[in-house]
């Protein structure tokens, strides 16, 4: 009697392990898969979001809007420094970090958009954005600007030698020249230079253009300064 009650415990026991360890090695394989590509999934979940959503998504509160366009006559109070002629510092509203301070327009590529100092994803959000470590227009510096690929930089794609840019802000209208365009690794440093002591105009993009999420590669488009009034470089930010 003892002995068939051990063998049917037994043959219990063998039916539990064969339910739950199968059950076991799935959840940890679900775990295991979500942990390692969570980060992808949630790229691409957010992106299509934006795309998909019936929900008309609005950040227009989420940032101070400083720019006031001024005419191509427009004359500004000017400080002669060297025999140079540029605009007062007291002239220029020097932008704050997240603030629309003016606007990028590229005709032949079909970019006209909202200009920030900051490149934080409010700015991106709603146009484009120049990165802190850089310059803003007139400051004699490089002017490194980013942009979102399937949103208000798509059209970077068409950008050809000879193309103008035009930056208009409330302290000046700016005219830059496309030079080159380039696909560099997004961690090539040797795409820019900041410390440049000359007026120059970055613009970039993640590469390829139809790929949703940050790619390893980024797209850039180069121009020299044209035309544009200088400022006084003693304009500090927050003055």
């Amino acid at each position: 009697m003892s002995e068939k009650k051990h063998r049917h415990r037994h043959k219990k026991s063998d039916g539990k392990s064969f339910i739950i360890l199968p059950i076991i090695f799935l959840v940890g394989t679900y775990l295991v898969l979500y942990l390692a590509f969570a980060p992808t999934f949630s790229t691409f979940v957010s992106a299509a979001g934006m795309f998909f959503s019936n929900n008309e998504k609005n950040y227009s509160t989420e940032y101070k809007n400083i720019f006031v366009p001024v005419s191509e006559n427009t004359t500004l109070p000017t400080v002669k420094i060297e025999d140079k002629t540029y605009v007062e510092k007291e002239a220029v509203e020097y932008p704050q970090y997240g603030n629309q301070f003016g606007e990028l327009i590229i005709e032949d590529c079909g970019i006209d958009n909202k200009l920030f100092f900051g490149d934080g994803d409010i700015a991106l959000r709603n146009g484009v954005g120049i990165y802190n470590g850089s310059f803003v227009p007139g400051y004699g510096g490089t002017i490194l600007v980013a942009g979102h690929n399937n949103t208000f930089f798509n059209g970077l794609k068409y950008a050809e030698a000879g193309q103008k840019v035009v930056i208009r802000t409330s302290y000046g209208n700016y005219e830059y020249r496309i030079t080159d365009t380039a696909v560099k690794k997004a961690t090539d440093k040797s795409a820019y230079d900041l410390n440049a002591d000359y007026e120059n105009l970055i613009m970039y993009t993640c590469y390829p253009f139809d790929e949703l999420g940050l790619t390893q590669y980024r797209y850039f488009v180069y121009a020299e300064y044209i035309s544009g009034q200088q400022i006084d470089k003693s304009v500090q930010e927050g003055e």
